[in-house]
């Protein structure tokens, strides 16, 4: 993959993009979940609480069609800049290149935003993003649809493995005709002057809002997690496999059981990164609330109950690394996190 030239001038604006120091060794115990195995089910809960993230394989997506949209992906950022820039801005989706939302974040990135809801994929391409082949157009389409399953799976199996009700109580908010999805393709250009730069920030530390996401990448590195004791983490990269994140709505939903993690990316030096990310939300009127199913006698919510709605425009009035639930918590004692027997 040729190195890309430098977007609007990047390289005169790495005072703007945060630099923070780098984790050096790549963390060996996060979960792999084996779709084919009988206990993944108990798998996928146990990391949900311990890490909040965790890696799928033999997921039944193939590798052909993987590496298919990433090509596709590929041929868009490799435009030059003044073409690219057709397709922007990134409000509410389009390409981005730099700036992560409207406050004033900053990352070595560029981006293409597609959503929310499937009818926004009934529609034109070059209708709603001039500049977006009908190829990639058609590819997005049919990997949102495969991923979505694969999300209602996990979610199905943590309704099980949980014993909390229908099996599909929490699939259903993804599987609703009016869930309120997003999907990122993100690309982290090679720079080789990075090299000089210690841990600069490709995109920063922030948790997912929504209920679970999904993230699929190259094989270049550049993911890290925060675990409980805030060490950050290397993840290895694995360009067969999905990456899982549990998000805000689920660590609400759960009552403080599952962990909504903290994650990052640091920017690449000499090889690029791409990324595709499918963030599940359910419908915006849905409210936002545990499950009553899942409290033990006595345990009291640690979250105010929210809409969807309310809560994704709260989060994307703050900045990436604010704690955004924590304007819903409780006053009451929260170290008193209820466990799962």
């Amino acid at each position: 993959m040729k190195v890309l030239s430098h977007p609007v001038n990047v390289l005169d604006n790495f005072n703007y993009i945060k630099q923070c120091k780098s984790t050096s060794r790549n963390f060996t115990a996060i979960p792999v979940v084996d779709f084919l195995d009988p206990d993944a089910k108990t798998e996928i809960v146990e990391a949900c609480k311990e890490f909040g993230f965790f890696k799928v394989i033999n997921h039944g997506v193939s590798m052909e069609f993987m590496e298919k949209i990433e090509s596709e992906a590929v041929k868009f950022f490799n435009l030059p800049q003044v073409d690219k820039e057709k397709s922007g801005p990134p409000h509410p989706f389009g390409y981005g290149d730099k700036k992560i939302g409207p406050n004033g974040d900053m990352g070595w990135v560029e981006y293409l935003l597609f959503g929310a809801g499937p009818e926004i994929f009934s529609k034109n391409a070059q209708v709603i993003l001039p500049g977006i082949s009908e190829s990639l157009w058609s590819l997005v389409n049919d990997y949102v649809l495969a991923v979505r399953n694969i999300m209602c799976e996990v979610l199905e199996m943590i309704a099980e493995e949980l014993k909390i009700g229908p099996k599909d109580v929490l699939s259903r908010l993804i599987k609703d005709e009016k869930s309120d999805f997003c999907f990122r393709v993100n690309h982290y250009p090679p720079c080789p002057e990075l090299q000089s730069l210690n841990g600069l920030i490709g995109f920063g530390e922030h948790t997912d809002p929504q209920i679970l996401s999904v993230v699929r990448s190259n094989n270049t590195s550049g993911l890290e997690i925060c675990l409980k004791d805030g060490t950050w983490v290397s993840v290895p990269p694995d360009h067969s496999s999905f990456f899982f994140n549990v998000g805000d709505s689920l660590q609400v939903i759960t009552n403080g059981r599952f962990r909504s993690v903290k994650h990052r990316v640091l920017a690449p030096s000499l090889k690029s990164r791409v990324s595709m990310v499918y963030f599940g939300g359910p419908p915006l009127s849905e409210k936002i609330t545990a499950l009553s199913s899942l409290m033990d006698d006595g345990e009291e919510e640690l979250y105010e109950e929210f809409t969807w709605s309310e809560y994704k425009k709260s989060a994307y009035k703050t900045r990436l690394g604010e704690n955004r639930l924590g304007r819903f918590e409780k006053s009451h004692d929260r170290t008193q996190i209820p466990k799962i027997v």
